[in-house]
Protein backbone atom coordinates (compact mmCIF):
# COMPACT_ATOMS: atom_id res chain seq x y z
CA UNK A 1 0.00 0.00 0.00
CA UNK A 2 2.85 2.15 0.88
CA UNK A 3 3.80 2.42 -2.72
CA UNK A 4 0.39 3.41 -4.46
CA UNK A 5 0.04 6.80 -5.19
CA UNK A 6 -1.91 9.66 -3.09
CA UNK A 7 -5.73 9.93 -4.43
CA UNK A 8 -6.74 13.10 -5.95
CA UNK A 9 -10.21 13.92 -6.62
CA UNK A 10 -11.05 17.22 -8.51
CA UNK A 11 -15.30 17.94 -9.14
CA UNK A 12 -16.27 20.29 -12.11
CA UNK A 13 -19.86 21.03 -12.48
CA UNK A 14 -21.38 21.00 -16.09
CA UNK A 15 -23.04 24.43 -16.18
CA UNK A 16 -21.94 27.14 -18.95
CA UNK A 17 -20.17 27.54 -22.04
CA UNK A 18 -16.17 28.00 -21.43
CA UNK A 19 -14.00 30.60 -21.99
CA UNK A 20 -10.47 31.29 -22.47
CA UNK A 21 -10.72 32.83 -18.70
CA UNK A 22 -12.07 29.17 -17.61
CA UNK A 23 -8.96 28.00 -19.44
CA UNK A 24 -5.82 30.04 -18.83
CA UNK A 25 -7.19 30.62 -14.81
CA UNK A 26 -7.73 27.25 -14.14
CA UNK A 27 -8.07 24.29 -16.55
CA UNK A 28 -4.53 24.38 -18.13
CA UNK A 29 -3.08 24.34 -14.48
CA UNK A 30 -5.58 21.93 -13.64
CA UNK A 31 -4.77 19.71 -16.41
CA UNK A 32 -0.62 19.64 -15.41
CA UNK A 33 -1.11 18.85 -12.18
CA UNK A 34 -3.62 15.66 -13.01
CA UNK A 35 -1.29 14.48 -15.69
CA UNK A 36 1.99 15.63 -13.55
CA UNK A 37 2.16 11.85 -12.61
CA UNK A 38 2.44 12.45 -8.52
CA UNK A 39 -1.65 11.17 -8.17
CA UNK A 40 -3.82 8.70 -8.94
CA UNK A 41 -6.91 11.19 -10.17
CA UNK A 42 -10.07 10.91 -10.43
CA UNK A 43 -12.23 14.01 -12.29
CA UNK A 44 -15.78 13.99 -11.24
CA UNK A 45 -18.27 15.43 -13.67
CA UNK A 46 -20.60 17.39 -10.48
CA UNK A 47 -23.63 17.23 -12.35
CA UNK A 48 -25.86 16.26 -9.06
CA UNK A 49 -24.37 19.28 -7.59
CA UNK A 50 -25.45 21.30 -11.17
CA UNK A 51 -29.10 20.12 -10.72
CA UNK A 52 -29.41 22.80 -8.22
CA UNK A 53 -29.26 25.70 -10.83
CA UNK A 54 -29.49 23.55 -14.17
CA UNK A 55 -33.13 22.05 -14.29
CA UNK A 56 -33.71 21.46 -17.56
CA UNK A 57 -32.78 18.01 -19.04
CA UNK A 58 -31.40 18.33 -22.62
CA UNK A 59 -29.43 21.29 -21.13
CA UNK A 60 -27.75 18.93 -18.77
CA UNK A 61 -26.78 16.01 -21.22
CA UNK A 62 -25.82 18.86 -23.05
CA UNK A 63 -23.40 20.35 -20.68
CA UNK A 64 -22.20 17.19 -19.23
CA UNK A 65 -21.36 16.43 -22.56
CA UNK A 66 -19.31 19.72 -23.71
CA UNK A 67 -17.31 19.42 -20.08
CA UNK A 68 -15.98 15.92 -20.80
CA UNK A 69 -14.97 16.87 -24.51
CA UNK A 70 -13.74 20.52 -23.49
CA UNK A 71 -11.30 18.50 -21.01
CA UNK A 72 -9.91 15.99 -23.54
CA UNK A 73 -9.56 18.80 -25.77
CA UNK A 74 -7.57 20.54 -23.62
CA UNK A 75 -5.31 17.84 -22.57
CA UNK A 76 -6.35 15.68 -20.55
CA UNK A 77 -5.64 11.99 -20.75
CA UNK A 78 -8.57 9.28 -19.85
CA UNK A 79 -6.17 6.94 -19.69
CA UNK A 80 -4.17 7.98 -16.85
CA UNK A 81 -7.02 9.71 -15.01
CA UNK A 82 -10.35 8.71 -14.00
CA UNK A 83 -13.30 10.32 -15.65
CA UNK A 84 -16.86 9.81 -14.10
CA UNK A 85 -20.45 11.19 -13.75
CA UNK A 86 -21.19 11.64 -10.28
CA UNK A 87 -25.20 10.56 -11.44
CA UNK A 88 -23.30 7.33 -12.05
CA UNK A 89 -21.96 6.26 -9.04
CA UNK A 90 -24.95 5.62 -6.28
CA UNK A 91 -22.50 5.54 -3.58
CA UNK A 92 -22.28 9.19 -3.47
CA UNK A 93 -25.97 10.48 -2.30
CA UNK A 94 -26.25 6.97 -0.30
CA UNK A 95 -22.89 8.33 1.61
CA UNK A 96 -24.28 11.71 1.78
CA UNK A 97 -27.58 10.57 3.86
CA UNK A 98 -25.62 9.05 6.05
CA UNK A 99 -23.76 11.80 6.69
CA UNK A 100 -26.71 14.40 6.76
CA UNK A 101 -27.88 11.59 10.30
CA UNK A 102 -24.58 13.21 12.17
CA UNK A 103 -24.64 16.45 10.92
CA UNK A 104 -26.39 19.76 12.71
CA UNK A 105 -28.44 22.23 11.29
CA UNK A 106 -26.46 25.05 12.92
CA UNK A 107 -23.15 23.13 11.67
CA UNK A 108 -24.32 23.78 8.01
CA UNK A 109 -25.50 27.64 8.88
CA UNK A 110 -21.90 28.15 8.84
CA UNK A 111 -20.91 27.11 5.39
CA UNK A 112 -20.10 30.09 3.50
CA UNK A 113 -22.55 29.62 0.41
CA UNK A 114 -25.24 29.09 2.37
CA UNK A 115 -24.36 32.70 4.75
CA UNK A 116 -23.79 34.31 1.11
CA UNK A 117 -27.28 33.46 -0.02
CA UNK A 118 -28.94 34.43 3.26
CA UNK A 119 -27.33 38.03 2.86
CA UNK A 120 -28.86 37.76 -0.62
CA UNK A 121 -32.31 37.36 0.36
CA UNK A 122 -32.82 34.07 -1.92
CA UNK A 123 -34.84 31.56 -1.40
CA UNK A 124 -32.77 28.04 -0.89
CA UNK A 125 -33.38 25.13 -1.89
CA UNK A 126 -32.51 21.66 0.33
CA UNK A 127 -29.80 21.24 -2.04
CA UNK A 128 -27.73 24.27 -1.79
CA UNK A 129 -28.18 24.17 1.63
CA UNK A 130 -27.40 20.51 2.15
CA UNK A 131 -24.41 20.34 -0.68
CA UNK A 132 -21.31 20.47 1.70
CA UNK A 133 -22.68 16.64 2.51
CA UNK A 134 -22.58 15.13 -0.78
CA UNK A 135 -19.62 17.35 -1.60
CA UNK A 136 -17.86 15.29 1.95
CA UNK A 137 -19.20 12.09 0.44
CA UNK A 138 -17.57 12.74 -3.52
CA UNK A 139 -14.12 13.02 -1.47
CA UNK A 140 -14.40 10.77 1.07
CA UNK A 141 -15.83 7.66 -1.46
CA UNK A 142 -12.18 7.12 -2.92
CA UNK A 143 -9.77 7.87 0.18
CA UNK A 144 -8.68 10.94 -1.32
CA UNK A 145 -5.18 12.32 0.12
CA UNK A 146 -5.29 15.78 -1.92
CA UNK A 147 -8.05 17.99 -3.16
CA UNK A 148 -7.10 20.99 -5.45
CA UNK A 149 -9.16 23.96 -4.29
CA UNK A 150 -9.00 28.09 -5.18
CA UNK A 151 -8.48 30.08 -1.37
CA UNK A 152 -11.75 30.55 -1.02
CA UNK A 153 -12.77 27.09 -1.11
CA UNK A 154 -10.52 25.97 1.77
CA UNK A 155 -13.87 25.71 4.02
CA UNK A 156 -15.03 22.92 1.87
CA UNK A 157 -12.17 21.13 2.65
CA UNK A 158 -12.79 21.74 6.53
CA UNK A 159 -16.30 20.67 6.63
CA UNK A 160 -15.48 17.21 4.56
CA UNK A 161 -12.44 16.81 7.38
CA UNK A 162 -14.54 17.64 10.46
CA UNK A 163 -17.47 14.82 8.70
CA UNK A 164 -14.82 12.35 8.51
CA UNK A 165 -13.36 12.95 11.41
CA UNK A 166 -16.87 12.81 13.27
CA UNK A 167 -18.00 10.06 11.68
CA UNK A 168 -14.72 7.41 12.73
CA UNK A 169 -14.97 8.81 16.15
CA UNK A 170 -18.91 7.92 16.47
CA UNK A 171 -18.39 4.50 14.83
CA UNK A 172 -15.26 3.83 16.53
CA UNK A 173 -13.44 3.44 13.16
CA UNK A 174 -10.96 5.09 10.71
CA UNK A 175 -12.83 4.11 8.12
CA UNK A 176 -12.47 7.27 6.18
CA UNK A 177 -9.13 8.99 5.10
CA UNK A 178 -8.96 12.59 6.10
CA UNK A 179 -7.74 14.52 3.19
CA UNK A 180 -5.81 17.79 2.46
CA UNK A 181 -6.45 20.72 0.32
CA UNK A 182 -4.14 21.38 -2.56
CA UNK A 183 -4.47 24.94 -2.65
CA UNK A 184 -3.78 26.28 -6.48
CA UNK A 185 -1.59 28.95 -6.88
CA UNK A 186 -3.15 31.92 -7.25
CA UNK A 187 -3.18 33.17 -10.79
CA UNK A 188 -3.15 36.39 -13.12
CA UNK A 189 -7.28 37.42 -13.44
CA UNK A 190 -8.22 37.35 -17.04
CA UNK A 191 -10.27 40.61 -18.10
CA UNK A 192 -13.15 40.16 -20.21
CA UNK A 193 -14.01 42.26 -23.19
CA UNK A 194 -14.99 45.47 -20.80
CA UNK A 195 -12.09 45.40 -18.63
CA UNK A 196 -14.06 43.26 -15.53
CA UNK A 197 -13.16 40.02 -15.03
CA UNK A 198 -14.32 37.25 -17.82
CA UNK A 199 -17.33 36.15 -16.41
CA UNK A 200 -20.39 34.49 -18.49
CA UNK A 201 -22.34 36.68 -16.10
CA UNK A 202 -20.75 40.10 -17.34
CA UNK A 203 -21.48 38.33 -20.90
CA UNK A 204 -18.17 39.31 -21.42
CA UNK A 205 -16.42 36.23 -22.86
CA UNK A 206 -14.23 35.10 -25.58
CA UNK A 207 -15.20 31.76 -26.45
CA UNK A 208 -12.73 28.54 -25.84
CA UNK A 209 -13.92 27.16 -28.87
CA UNK A 210 -14.59 29.96 -30.64
CA UNK A 211 -13.89 30.29 -34.73
CA UNK A 212 -11.65 32.43 -35.82
CA UNK A 213 -13.70 35.20 -36.88
CA UNK A 214 -15.49 34.68 -33.51
CA UNK A 215 -12.05 35.38 -31.89
CA UNK A 216 -11.29 38.62 -33.96
CA UNK A 217 -14.73 39.95 -33.86
CA UNK A 218 -14.65 39.48 -30.02
CA UNK A 219 -10.93 40.62 -29.44
CA UNK A 220 -11.74 43.79 -31.94
CA UNK A 221 -14.75 44.55 -28.86
CA UNK A 222 -11.98 44.52 -26.09
CA UNK A 223 -12.57 47.90 -24.83
CA UNK A 224 -9.22 50.51 -24.86
CA UNK A 225 -9.19 53.82 -23.48
CA UNK A 226 -8.00 56.80 -25.90
CA UNK A 227 -4.62 58.21 -24.03
CA UNK A 228 -2.46 56.82 -26.48
CA UNK A 229 -0.39 54.08 -23.67
CA UNK A 230 -0.39 50.98 -23.72
CA UNK A 231 -3.68 48.97 -23.67
CA UNK A 232 -3.90 47.17 -20.63
CA UNK A 233 -7.13 45.14 -21.36
CA UNK A 234 -5.32 43.63 -24.70
CA UNK A 235 -2.05 43.65 -22.98
CA UNK A 236 -2.79 41.18 -20.11
CA UNK A 237 -4.82 38.55 -22.89
CA UNK A 238 -1.87 38.80 -25.22
CA UNK A 239 0.47 38.07 -22.44
CA UNK A 240 -1.11 34.77 -22.01
CA UNK A 241 -0.27 33.68 -25.90
CA UNK A 242 3.38 35.34 -26.30
CA UNK A 243 6.12 36.40 -24.22
CA UNK A 244 6.35 39.65 -22.78
CA UNK A 245 10.00 39.90 -24.10
CA UNK A 246 8.25 40.23 -27.47
CA UNK A 247 5.27 41.97 -26.70
CA UNK A 248 6.49 44.78 -24.69
CA UNK A 249 9.02 45.62 -28.31
CA UNK A 250 5.62 45.52 -30.08
CA UNK A 251 3.50 47.33 -28.37
CA UNK A 252 6.34 50.12 -28.18
CA UNK A 253 6.51 50.06 -32.62
CA UNK A 254 2.69 50.39 -32.65
CA UNK A 255 1.85 52.40 -29.31
CA UNK A 256 -1.72 54.08 -29.88
CA UNK A 257 -2.55 51.67 -33.39
CA UNK A 258 -4.93 49.90 -31.35
CA UNK A 259 -6.58 48.30 -34.70
CA UNK A 260 -2.86 46.53 -35.23
CA UNK A 261 -2.62 45.46 -31.68
CA UNK A 262 -6.21 43.78 -31.49
CA UNK A 263 -4.99 42.43 -35.08
CA UNK A 264 -2.07 40.51 -33.58
CA UNK A 265 -3.88 39.73 -30.61
CA UNK A 266 -6.68 37.26 -32.12
CA UNK A 267 -4.27 35.98 -34.86
CA UNK A 268 -2.32 34.87 -31.67
CA UNK A 269 -4.92 34.23 -30.10
CA UNK A 270 -5.91 31.77 -32.76
CA UNK A 271 -2.83 30.11 -33.26
CA UNK A 272 -2.44 29.02 -29.79
CA UNK A 273 -6.12 27.88 -29.37
CA UNK A 274 -6.42 26.47 -33.04
CA UNK A 275 -4.83 22.60 -31.86
CA UNK A 276 -7.63 22.48 -29.12
CA UNK A 277 -10.64 23.68 -30.91
CA UNK A 278 -9.16 21.12 -33.71
CA UNK A 279 -9.78 18.14 -31.11
CA UNK A 280 -12.84 19.64 -29.62
CA UNK A 281 -14.40 19.77 -33.66
CA UNK A 282 -13.54 16.06 -33.75
CA UNK A 283 -15.07 15.18 -30.42
CA UNK A 284 -18.21 16.44 -31.32
CA UNK A 285 -18.38 13.75 -34.53
CA UNK A 286 -17.12 11.33 -32.16
CA UNK A 287 -19.79 11.23 -29.50
CA UNK A 288 -18.78 7.75 -29.05
CA UNK A 289 -15.36 8.60 -27.24
CA UNK A 290 -17.30 10.22 -24.86
CA UNK A 291 -19.46 7.65 -24.46
CA UNK A 292 -16.75 5.24 -23.78
CA UNK A 293 -14.60 7.40 -21.92
CA UNK A 294 -17.18 7.78 -19.02
CA UNK A 295 -18.36 4.12 -19.47
CA UNK A 296 -14.66 3.27 -17.99
CA UNK A 297 -15.16 6.17 -15.59
CA UNK A 298 -18.28 4.34 -14.31
CA UNK A 299 -16.89 1.09 -13.88
CA UNK A 300 -13.71 2.38 -12.00
CA UNK A 301 -15.40 4.57 -10.02
CA UNK A 302 -17.82 1.94 -8.99
CA UNK A 303 -15.47 -0.73 -8.13
CA UNK A 304 -13.75 1.90 -5.77
CA UNK A 305 -16.68 3.34 -4.38
CA UNK A 306 -18.51 -0.18 -3.22
CA UNK A 307 -15.83 -1.69 -1.61
CA UNK A 308 -15.70 1.16 0.79
CA UNK A 309 -19.14 1.28 0.77
CA UNK A 310 -19.42 -2.44 2.28
CA UNK A 311 -17.27 -1.32 5.28
CA UNK A 312 -19.37 1.60 5.85
CA UNK A 313 -22.83 -0.05 5.79
CA UNK A 314 -20.99 -2.94 8.26
CA UNK A 315 -19.71 0.15 10.39
CA UNK A 316 -23.33 1.41 11.16
CA UNK A 317 -25.33 -1.95 11.17
CA UNK A 318 -27.48 -2.02 8.05
CA UNK A 319 -25.69 -4.91 6.91
CA UNK A 320 -23.95 -7.76 8.83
Amino acid sequence: MSNEKPILLSGIKPTGKLHIGNYFGAMRGQVELFEGGKYKCFIMVADYHALNTVQDAQKMRTKTRELVMSYLAVGLDPKKVVIFKQSDVPAHTELAWIFDTITTMPYLRRAHAFKDAQAKNKELNIGTFNYPMLMAADILLYDTKVVPVGQDQKQHIEITRDTAKKFNHIFRDDVFVIPEPYIIPEVAVVPGIDGRKMSKSYNNTIPLFATREELHERVMSIVTDSSGKRPENVYAIHKLVRGESELVQLYEENKGKYKILKDTLAADLDAYLAPIRKRYEALQNNQKLVEEVLARGKKKARSVTEVKMEQVRKIIGVTA
